[in-house]
């Protein structure tokens, strides 16, 4: 009879526990389909979201005949993007995150353009038309970023790179500025949203969405660092951003919900004369030019003249 009892226990009591953070973890990081984080909007349902993407995707089409599609292998994995050469001998790379193939990251491209550089967006490993299977939050992708940098280096002639990344992008484009392979001609990093650690802003997540944090949480976050590789607990961004000794831009929104500004505040506080900080007062997480789009052009232009 006990051992009917403890059996029952174990699968209906136990095994949900340890199970369902691993489906948490594979719909966040795993690309199960190629219909999963494709280059097309990943949320046509959300008004503002949609019309950001259409915005981008107008953009694209008004500066078509500069763009050529473009593609490296990193890692062995072949990666797939596209080019926006206006002539420039300088050259942006945005990094989109989560979810977002490489058409949504023209929305970002205008005040480049404007201040003199080429645009290079890209499908993120598992995105788009790259390969790959797992995100695993930039601790693997940042090699990616500077591949894509040399070739920009090698094939194209770019003498000055800078990085635009946009939540875990930034964190990505971070991660590549602080490596010690990183070559000299990256010269700025440019962030939006960026969070403290991953794990402080999945929590977020999950307080919003209503949900129990334990055992969920944690043990979402284990199988993280051991199936993705990435430590979302002891290591991100208010680790790597003292280390950066480039020119950054830290653009954030006081009222984003999942990159708080009370933490990412005092992440900031610890950097050096090198980074500068910019508060907006409206914008949801990634959303911050879809309603301060003046302030935040002028922002990332003024920011790029003084390099």
């Amino acid at each position: 009879m006990w051992i009917y009892i403890v059996s029952a226990i174990l699968l209906f009591g136990v095994l949900p526990l340890v199970i369902l953070p691993y489906f948490i973890y594979r719909v966040l990081l795993v690309r199960t389909s190629s219909d999963k984080w494709t280059r097309e909007c990943s949320m046509p349902e959300d008004a503002e979201y949609k019309a950001l993407y259409d915005e981008a995707l107008a953009w694209r089409n008004e500066y078509l005949s500069s763009i050529t599609p473009v593609g490296i292998t990193s890692d062995g994995f072949k990666l797939a993007g596209e080019y926006c050469d206006f002539g420039f001998d300088k050259a942006v790379i945005i990094i989109a995150g989560r979810t977002e193939g490489c058409y949504y990251s023209y929305f970002f491209a205008e005040p480049y353009r404007r201040s003199g550089y080429n645009v290079l967006v890209i499908d993120n490993r598992s995105h788009g038309l790259s390969e790959g299977r797992i995100n695993s939050l930039g601790y693997k992708e940042y090699r990616d970023i500077l591949a894509w940098g040399r070739m920009l280096r090698e094939s194209k002639g770019v003498s000055s790179v800078v990085l635009h990344g946009i939540c875990i992008g930034g964190s990505t484009a971070l991660f590549a500025m602080t490596d010690k392979d990183c070559p000299d001609y990256f010269d700025a990093l440019i962030a939006e949203g960026m969070y403290t650690r991953f794990g402080d802003s999945f929590d977020e997540h999950m307080i919003l969405q209503g949900r129990p944090m334990f055992p969920f949480s944690p043990l979402a976050k284990a199988y993280i660092r051991l199936c993705a590789g990435a430590d979302v607990v002891g290591d991100g961004p208010y680790k790597r951003l003292p280390l950066l000794t480039k020119p950054a831009l830290l653009l954030h929104s006081k009222v984003d919900e999942f990159s708080l500004a009370s933490t990412s505040k005092a992440m900031y506080d610890k950097t050096g004369s090198n980074c500068s900080v910019v508060w907006f007062r409206y914008g949801a997480h990634s959303r911050i030019r879809c309603v301060s789009k003046d302030e935040y052009d002028r922002t990332v232009i003024d920011f790029l003249s003084k390099l």
